[in-house]
């Protein structure tokens, strides 16, 4: 087994001091955190009295009975006394027979238990790691071991290799452990080779590594600031941030200026044209001109094609004659409401009447004006008259409320298209549509062109296609801004529902959130304990901190009887500062959820018992982005995370634990589409960029039971005012009426 070296900043022990090196064998690993590779070991030294010692610092993956020499420095901690504080370390070869086969039995090696590690030892002596690497059919001389099992081994041995041999290399780059982890997971043994040639290959393809890393990592492998590669990469990263931002393309000079600055090159720089002329012919980008505009638009491939797949889609739907059985529309209102006591407004009336004659509906409406209502009459409606119906929306928790709504089965839209993640393909398409005569989906807002695209796709010709959500709310966290576009569109048929009924009218949430939406303030005054709208006035981030702190931990649950973990959600327009999301999440943490000596997760920021949310879809996991759950025990030893999110439990390995983040508290964007019994929002000039008046009336309407803003006057008048909402370059209005030009 060659020896390996391995480089990683700490915290220095001894400010100053020079670096002792010492040689020990690893007898126990303390702690280990996959997410920081922070690594606690008990270590025997190699020379002299072999005194037992504690070693801490980045030593993640390695394992009892390993040799390790050790750099760094020696110092007494205060509460775990005199221990080593590795700033590198270099692993070696085991050289006595009780490391072999302390090594071999660690469990580091799928096959290889302590029993049989001792049998191997024992046959091969201190020739056995050598025997493993480069004779692993000898293998079958020991007694158990067949040519499956000695075949499992080997491929166990080599896997192990290849993932030391990536942490080193990578890590010896600046990146973590879980970063490294991850590469290896995507890439296999081919990570290194793979970074080697082309380390920009890691910002395409592996999730969560971005450009910024990848460019540090070509740096170091002597990548020069013009090279073709890296100039490409960054006009693709520069689409990609974009496209993070809600963005379908970029105008050309902006995209220019976006890569120019972030790879230090003129935005007119000669390597800039070469590079995007390159990504043309490689068909990694398009550029599109328009008629209507004087600049040129510059789109990914695959967003390009999301968009004018939904407009082509909306006209092919537009035009198909629809295969669902006529409908006696009064008659089937009589039926709502004589036999399911369903009285409608004129409004829903007419939504409902749109949405038996339509091919494609759009409704939207604010809080209280009865979307619920109209979905569940139209459902009811089409199962009576046994139309083959299909509800769903973008979420999870969204799909449950539809369901409960309706009393029919409601699935997310990626469950209803058959998303298969290990070809990463809906099953769903136009080749195999789904097989409905009418599909709803609620919660449309949320919907980002490349989901819509997919939804459209798999839309038989023949059905007709119901979108209901709040237009008002904040657009979908994905690209572009599908259900305006829509709407702006004129293609759809659409109903915008106002009137707010009686009994919401009653709830100073709805009342509160229909005077944002409209631009004026929200009324403040609190007339009584018994309502559910309050706002406590604090200037200070300090104060507003401190208050949030005590609402959630003892003031809501004591009066109002809800319980902090399960009902109550701190909101905040952003993640940085004294109350955003960031800091509010450890504060709450600190609160909530202390430490614990009974905790055995060893996920370093997250504890047992901590609310948690998904950030990014895993497809192999089944859980997607906004989902939110509890943290479990998993098992003494687990390196890994187990959640409960609600209905399933989720085992997360320790590479894929950085895609949880604590949510006591949580941006706005990611509440979308979720609905909970209380909401407590931090309201002040320190979230200026983000005081707008869709993210206010979308907090606001997160709340189904109680919402109090905590902050100040002048910052809440900045947000209804502020109706300024930051624009997203879609084409898709513009291709929905030049298709309707040509008809």
């Amino acid at each position: 087994m060659a020896t390996r070296t391995q480089t990683q900043s700490t915290e220095s022990g001894s400010s100053g001091a020079a670096s002792t090196t010492v040689d020990g064998v690893v007898t126990r690993i303390v702690f280990t955190s996959a997410a920081s590779s922070w690594t606690v070991l008990r270590l025997t030294l190699s020379e002299g009295r072999r005194t037992p010692f504690t070693a801490v610092g980045p030593l993640y993956g390695v394992q009892p009975g390993e040799r390790l020499r050790l750099s760094g420095n020696w110092e007494e901690d205060r509460k775990f006394g005199r221990q080593f504080r590795v700033t590198s370390y270099m692993a070696l070869q085991p050289s006595t027979l009780d490391g072999i086969e302390r090594y071999l039995g660690s469990g580091l090696i799928a096959g290889i238990g302590k029993v049989m590690a001792g049998r191997i030892v024992a046959r091969f002596g201190l020739d056995t790691l050598d025997i493993v690497e480069s004779e692993p059919d000898r293998l079958g001389e020991v007694d158990g071991i067949g040519p499956v099992r000695a075949e499992q081994i080997r491929k166990a041995w080599r896997q192990q290799q290849g993932l030391r041999d990536t942490l080193v290399f990578l890590q010896s780059q600046g990146m973590t452990s879980s970063q490294a982890l991850r590469i290896h997971k995507q890439l296999g043994e081919t990570a290194v080779a793979a970074v080697r040639a082309n380390p920009y290959r890691l910002a395409e393809a592996v999730t969560g590594i971005g450009f910024k890393t990848a460019d540090q990592i070509a740096a170091g492998l002597g990548i020069t600031g013009e090279a073709p590669q890296r100039v490409e990469a960054g006009l693709l990263y520069a689409l990609d941030r974009a496209a993070d931002a809600g963005h379908l393309y970029l105008p050309k000079p902006r995209l220019m200026d976006d890569a120019g600055a972030l790879l230090g090159l003129d935005s007119e720089a000669g390597a800039l044209q070469k590079a995007i002329t390159a990504l043309m012919a490689r068909r990694e980008v398009v550029i599109e001109a328009s008629e209507s505009r004087q600049v040129d638009a510059v789109y990914r491939t695959r967003l390009h094609a999301t968009e004018a797949g939904v407009a082509a889609r909306v006209e092919k739907l537009l035009e198909s004659p629809s295969d669902s059985r006529e409908i006696d529309i009064p008659k089937a209102l009589a039926w709502l409401e004589q036999n399911q006591h369903l009285e409608l407004a004129p409004q829903q009336v007419e939504a409902v009447r749109c949405a038996l004659d339509s091919k494609l509906l759009v409704v939207t409406g604010g809080p209280g004006t009865g979307k619920t209502t109209l979905v569940r009459a139209i459902v009811q409606i089409l199962t009576k008259a046994r139309q083959r119906v299909l509800l769903a929306a973008p979420t999870g928790r969204a799909a449950n409320r539809l369901s409960e709504a309706t009393g029919a089965p409601a699935k997310t839209i990626h469950r209803l298209l058959e998303f298969d993640p290990r070809q990463m393909v809906f099953q769903r398409d136009g080749a195999r549509p789904l097989e409905a005569d009418y599909i709803v989906v609620d919660e449309a807002s949320m919907l980002d062109c490349p989901l819509a695209y997919h939804l459209l796709d798999a839309v038989p010709d023949g059905a007709k296609l119901v979108l209901v959500g709040d237009v008002d709310q904040l657009p979908s966290v994905g690209p572009g801004r599908v259900l305006a576009d829509l709407i702006d569109s004129r293609r759809p048929a659409v109903v915008r529902l106002q009137t707010v009924f009686r009994q919401a009218a009653q709830s100073r949430i709805i009342t509160n959130a229909h005077l944002i939406r409209r631009g004026e303030i929200p009324d403040l005054e609190s007339k009584s304990r018994a309502e559910d709208f309050f706002f406590i006035e604090r200037q200070e981030p300090e104060a507003i901190l401190e208050t949030i702190l005590h609402l959630v931990t003892r003031r809501i649950p004591g009066s109002f009887g809800f319980d902090a973990h399960r009902d109550l959600q701190v909101l905040a327009p952003m993640r940085r500062g004294l109350i955003g999301t960031e800091n509010l999440n450890l504060e709450l943490q600190r609160l909530l959820n202390p430490p614990s000596s009974q905790d055995s997760t060893p996920a370093g920021r997250l504890r047992q018992g901590d609310r948690v949310m998904q950030i990014r879809n895993n497809y192999e996991l089944d859980v997607f982005n906004g989902d939110v759950g509890r943290v479990l025990p998993r098992g003494e030893g687990d390196e890994g995370l187990r959640v409960d999110f609600g209905r399933r439990r989720v085992d997360y390995e320790p590479a894929e634990i950085d895609e949880l983040v604590l949510a006591y508290a949580c941006s706005v964007h990611k509440s979308q589409g979720s609905e909970y019994p209380c909401v407590v929002l931090p309201v002040h000039t320190q979230h200026y960029m983000m005081l707008q008046r869709n993210l206010l009336y979308t907090a606001v309407t997160r709340g189904r039971q109680l919402v109090v803003l905590v902050g100040d006057r002048r910052a809440l008048a900045i947000a209804v005012r502020n109706d300024r909402q930051l624009d997203r370059f879609s084409r898709l209005t513009e291709r929905l009426l030049s298709s309707a030009d040509t008809y």
